[in-house]
Parts: C-alpha cells; sequence; structure tokens
C-alpha cells in the first residue's frame, strides 16, 4: 500500500514552473541524443549510460530542490546533473574528456561531479548514493540548516544492502532525505519480478514506517506534486520519503 501525505500546503505548479520542467526535459532529451551521436563516431571513449525516457524524473524532482541541496545519483546520471544546472557544455566536455568538463575531463559519464550546484556525485557502483545521501541528510539535520538531501537510484538497487542500511537510518533519525527509485523493471537484463520478493518497491517504504508512493515516472507533474510533499516534509522534520517512479 502507499503511505498518503498530510501535507495540505501542496500546491499545483504555475504555468511558468510547468514551462521550466518542460523545457528541462527537452534540455535532456536533445544533450542525449548529441551523445548517443558521439559515442557511435568515437567521440565518447567508455560507456555511456543515457537517461532518455526517463525525462520527466529528474525534471519533476529537481523543480522542488534549492542550489543548496545535494543530489546523489547513479551511472545513469546525465539527466540528474542537467536538471540540478550542469550546463550541456560542461556535461558534453566532461564526456569528451576535455578540461572544461564539470569533473575536470577526468569522471567521464558516470563520475559527474559539481558541488558549487549540489551535484555531490555520480556514480558507477550500484546502490552508495543512497547510503551517500543519508550521510548528507545526517549532517544537514547536525546543522540545522534546512536542506535536503535525495538519491536517485534503480530498481536493481532496491535489493541491494545499501537500500535496507540507508532507508533504515534513515527512518531512525528522521533524516531530510528523499530516495527516488526510478524502475524502468529491469537490472541490466534481470526484470524485477524475478529479483525482487515484493516487486512493488514503494510498499517496502511502510517496513521503515515511513511515506513511500508510486507515481508514473513519465507524468512529470504527478513526479513534482509527489516530490514537493516529500521535500516540504523533510524540511519540516517530517524525515525521509521514499519515491518509486
Amino acid at each position: 500500500m502507499n503511505i498518503k501525505y498530510s501535507n495540505p500546503q501542496i500546491s499545483e505548479p504555475t504555468g511558468k514552473q510547468i514551462m521550466r520542467m518542460y523545457r528541462t526535459m527537452l534540455l535532456i532529451r536533445s544533450t542525449e541524443e548529441h551523445l548517443i551521436r558521439s559515442h557511435q563516431r568515437g567521440l565518447v571513449h567508455g560507456a555511456c549510460h543515457t537517461y532518455i525516457g526517463e525525462e520527466a524524473i529528474a525534471a519533476g524532482v529537481c523543480a522542488n530542490l534549492t542550489t543548496n541541496d545535494a543530489v546523489f545519483s547513479t551511472h545513469r546520471g546525465h539527466g540528474h546533473a542537467l536538471a540540478k544546472g550542469v550546463t550541456p557544455h560542461k556535461l558534453i566536455a566532461e564526456l569528451f574528456g576535455k578540461a572544461e568538463g564539470c569533473s575536470g575531463g577526468r569522471g567521464g559519464s558516470m563520475h559527474l561531479f559539481a558541488p558549487e550546484i549540489g551535484l555531490m556525485g555520480t556514480s558507477g557502483i550500484v546502490g552508495p548514493c543512497i547510503l551517500q545521501a543519508a550521510g548528507a541528510g545526517y549532517s544537514f539535520k547536525l546543522m540545522k540548516s534546512g536542506r535536503v538531501a535525495a538519491a536517485f537510484f534503480g530498481d536493481g538497487a532496491s535489493n541491494n544492502g545499501a537500500f535496507h542500511e540507508g532507508l533504515n537510518m534513515a527512518a531512525i533519525w528522521k533524516l531530510p532525505v528523499i530516495f527516488i527509485c526510478e524502475n524502468n523493471q529491469f537490472a541490466t537484463e534481470v526484470p524485477i519480478s524475478y529479483s525482487g520478493g515484493n516487486p512493488e518497491i514503494a510498499q517496502r517504504a511502510a517496513t521503515y514506517n515511513i511515506p513511500g508512493v508510486s507515481v508514473d515516472g513519465n507524468d512529470v507533474l504527478a513526479v513534482c506534486r509527489a516530490a514537493e510533499a516529500a521535500v516540504a516534509r523533510a524540511r519540516t522534520a517530517g524525515g525521509p520519503t521514499l519515491i518509486e517512479c
């Protein structure tokens, strides 16, 4: 079951906010298509995991975050970087191995870093972003900063020990963290119905007595509403939320 939010202050996005999210989605798609062509031409070395098809998730969540809020991401993090404020130039330069890239040309597709805008890193390893976000949330709470940490991860990470550890500690200490599971139904080639005892990932939140909600990851307004509620809850010492998209 999904635990419903009890925040009456959540409002519908304004026309300007909707247009901003649309532009973010379009920016992500256009940049990723350019990177695909560049990868095919041999200009991008190594892996190039694109975010095509999931643009609404990054756009809807990051629309509710500030520069001071921290985002931790996965190997498929181009969209999160762009939605958080990394410019296409810095992202593309990074994948091209250029010094002006967001990680100085040394990180490549899976290791993007821009702390000045709150992108605290993407990782080629499955699951650490969950623990990193919990750790950031702990520091934010100790400092009483009002900041929020967000972790983006795939359904494969939900069967990783880091998922339990991160959500459990965030729940115990009521940390200001949003856990966003981008469920594309497959972890590499393994379907979620095979890899998880309970494929309804949002339902797992009840185990930790925190809110869990499942929304259509292609509906940017639904994602935005869920994220707004989760951010509001986190900023008011309400603790973490799990959002499945």
